[in-house]
């Protein structure tokens, strides 16, 4: 394929999925990765994209989002992969809720094509949500945070509290014995009313947020209904986890799990530990 319109399929790639690792990039055009890099290189300098450590974002999405260009390469694979098992325990036809953040942008991205309704208080999730026919976007309002594109404080929760969904998807700060954490005192209490909204909770958050104090306190760990990890979850996490109830989905990383028939949230043993 000529340079031309390889980097034109790239910004669509970019701009579809609003950030892109360099390895997903390759794996999708079938070039090396020296050619994605120039390609890439290129895009910078006339502004189309922003390059990141490990791949890239659009220039729309770098302007809502700045800080999460440093994030996007951190436990790529782990946030992918609970994207996949998190969309699976989405019936099609479901209205839910997602939080901004890294992880719930890969439920969104794995969401694409699937007839349902999303409610978000996240620029970047509706911006990717609103590319698919398929798909409903309700876009909560309040105080935008320029770092990271998300509605939160009391204007996002005043508006949630006639909303009601099947699923409150939400990210996580930290997670530790005494409950959920997260770093922004406004959007913990956005965030609580989002749990208010679901009729279920389920928290998403790769293994490196386990046994991490962040600075302000969502919940207790009983407060959740379900949560989706990688396979590098603390084992002393289990029994805490058992003992307040919550149901965990393991989100394997090697890809040889035959995953869930789309729009049926049946997921094989070798997926799901409930625990």
């Amino acid at each position: 394929m000529l340079a031309e319109p390889r980097r034109r399929l790239l910004l669509e790639l970019i701009a579809g999925r609003g950030f892109a690792t360099l390895d997903e990039l390759v794996r999708l055009l079938g070039v090396s990765e020296s050619t994605v890099r120039r390609d890439l290189d290129a895009l910078d300098a006339t502004g189309a994209i922003k390059r990141t450590h490990g791949g890239a974002v659009t220039s729309a999405e770098v302007r809502a989002m700045p800080a999460l260009e440093d994030r996007v390469a951190a436990a790529a694979a782990e946030k992918r992969a609970i994207g996949r098992i998190t969309a699976a325990l989405i019936e099609d036809g479901d209205t839910v809720l997602l939080d901004g953040g890294t992880t719930t942008v890969e439920v969104a991205r794995a969401l694409l094509g699937r007839p349902v309704q999303v409610v978000t208080n996240s620029i970047p999730i509706a911006n990717l949500m609103s590319s698919s026919k398929q798909a409903d976007v309700v876009l909560i309002g309040g105080y935008v945070s320029p770092r990271t594109g998300v509605a939160m404080g009391p204007l996002a929760v005043e508006m949630m509290r006639g909303i009601r969904v099947r699923k409150s998807i939400l990210g996580a700060g930290g997670i530790v014995a005494e409950g959920i954490y997260n770093s922004n005192v406004l959007l913990v209490e956005t965030e609580r009313q989002m749990m208010a909204c679901g009729q279920e909770v389920i928290i998403v958050a790769d293994a490196s947020k386990f046994g991490r104090l962040s600075l302000s306190k969502l919940c207790d760990l009983d407060a959740i209904d379900a949560i989706v990890v990688d396979p590098g979850l603390p084992d002393e996490f289990r029994p805490r986890l058992e003992k307040a109830g919550v149901t965990v989905h393991i989100a394997p990383l090697d890809g040889d799990v035959a995953e869930p028939t789309p729009g049926h949230s049946r997921l094989n043993g070798a997926a799901r530990t409930a625990l």
